[in-house]
């Protein structure tokens, strides 16, 4: 029974990898890998293990584009280590459209309140060390 667990917790974290790496590139694509309830077809993140609708753990992939609004942020003018050169950005809270999703993302040139109101549409550009990468539209 414990090799059945270990087995079973190999395949998870070799799952878990190959389902970061498929949203990373979804995300340089300007998309956001979602995974859709087999059940009840709730969209959920990929880092999603049960349906929060109906407790179902079985999901297929459903990409869906990276476009949405501004619903908070975070102004950094005092950036921790490694991100000075990139200061002054915020970093904000995407509510996707047509889902319930939320993302978060790194957004440049963002050093005033009046530089992003909350509601402000914007999309995913890409992925990189800063993560998510967002852009005002």
């Amino acid at each position: 029974m414990q090799l059945a667990q270990v087995v079973l917790f190999i395949y998870f974290k070799v799952f878990n990898l190959s389902a970061k790496e498929d949203f990373i590139e979804n995300a340089k694509n300007g998309k956001v890998l979602a995974r859709k309830c087999t059940e009840c077809n709730e969209l959920h993140l990929a880092t999603v293990y049960f349906c929060k609708k109906c407790g179902n753990k079985n999901f297929e992939n459903h990409p869906v584009d990276g476009i949405g609004k501004i619903v908070t942020y975070t102004i950094m003018t005092v950036p921790p280590d490694g991100f000075e050169q990139y200061s002054p950005y915020a970093w904000a809270v995407m509510e996707l459209n047509d889902s319930n999703i939320r993302i978060s993302g790194f957004l440049p040139n963002i050093a005033k309140p009046e530089d992003l109101p909350v509601g402000t549409p914007a999309k995913i550009i890409g992925y990189d060390a800063r993560g998510i990468v967002l852009e005002k539209l």
